[in-house]
């Protein structure tokens, strides 16, 4: 018998067979895609924390300098939104070969915190690698720094790393300059506790970026104009206009940050708590709106003085020894320098 035959000759199924058969393939079918909607599900749940998390450091690369040597960058992601660490240079925040100490941090902001310093290394460093190790909530991370053509910058990727012209690519970015940043007076200073010490920087720029594609978003409590934006047009005209309201196609995958000069103070060292006056903008990418951080929405930058001079003042709670950072950024290079201020009673 054939198997042609055999099936010809089977007595065909009654109607409630068939029913009870397609009843079957539906309650398969309907498991299936509860199965495979919640492990999608899974797949892209991403979780934010307040506190409780560890920090990983952060090698963004390399370039090579005029006489031969290379300057390596790092910063670090901080995977809390609040929790801020104080990490003193030992076991637990250490660079090596020749550290423990090579002018890493010891205090930790939140969130990423893109190039925030750079190691020279000379220009037989060769294969070897820089390893900087971070222990927090007792988890150890690890950033393996070398020479790997992989990790290769110019300045136009460490302007589109972090951002910059909103997030838009511009042939500019590789004929940027560094904001130059000149911190007057002492390098290293002394302070009373309560007594308001005064930091003055001076920051002059190339004027690149040009900052042609900055945008801002609508004030607090505004409405869109109908049709002034994806979301807008069409609104209200159907099932067309409804899908636009529910989804937007990704515009950009870096938090972005407009273009223009700014300043701002850090705590780079030390384990108390240090008020500036006035309040100064966050220099990590918190990307919550109004958060006053140059990836933060409205992306309101502030003005910067005629002069170029900033003043801040600076106060300490409690004694001790301090190093304070003042950040100048366009938008997608940083200038960094120090001042280390010892606080007494």
């Amino acid at each position: 018998m054939n198997a042609r035959f055999y099936r010809a000759s089977m007595p065909a199924p009654s109607r409630s067979t068939r029913f009870a058969r397609s009843g079957q393939a539906l309650l398969i079918l309907a498991a299936a895609s509860v199965l495979l909607f919640h492990q999608g599900s899974s797949a892209q749940t991403r979780f934010s924390y307040s506190r409780g998390q560890s920090i990983s450091p952060a090698y963004e690369g390399w370039w090579q300098n005029d006489d031969g040597s290379f300057t390596m960058f790092f910063g670090y992601m901080n995977s809390n939104w609040e929790e801020e660490f104080d990490i003193p240079v030992g076991p637990d925040n250490r660079i090596e070969p020749g550290g423990p100490d090579q002018g890493q941090p010891t205090h930790f902001y939140p969130r990423r915190n893109m190039f925030l310093f750079t190691i020279r290394v000379p220009k037989d460093f060769g294969d070897k690698e820089l390893v900087w190790t971070l222990v927090t909530h007792a988890k150890t991370e690890h950033a393996f720094a070398s020479l790997k053509p992989d990790y290769l910058l110019n300045k136009q990727t460490i302007g589109t790393e972090v951002g910059a012209n909103m997030a838009g690519l511009g042939d500019e970015l590789l004929h940027n300059e560094f904001p130059v940043l000149t911190v007057e007076g002492d390098k290293r200073r002394s302070a009373k506790v309560g007594e308001p010490l005064t930091l003055v920087a001076r920051v002059t720029d190339d004027g690149i970026p040009s900052g042609t594609r900055q945008t801002r978003a609508p004030a607090r409590g505004s409405t869109p104009a109908r049709g002034s934006s994806p979301e807008g047009r069409g609104a209200g005209s159907g099932d067309q206009g409804r899908s636009r309201l529910n989804y937007r196609p990704p515009s950009q995958t870096v938090p972005a940050t407009p273009n223009g000069l700014w300043l701002s103070w850090i705590v780079y060292r030390g384990t108390r708590r240090v008020t500036f006056t006035p309040l100064q903008m966050k220099t990590w990418q918190d990307t919550r709106t109004y958060a006053n951080s140059p990836w933060s929405p409205p992306y309101v930058m502030p003005v910067a003085p005629p002069d170029g001079k900033w003043t801040v003042q600076a106060s300490f709670d409690e004694p001790g020894t301090y190093v304070l950072r003042a950040i100048a950024s366009d938008g997608a290079l940083f200038s960094g320098e120090n001042v280390t201020v010892s606080v007494t009673r």
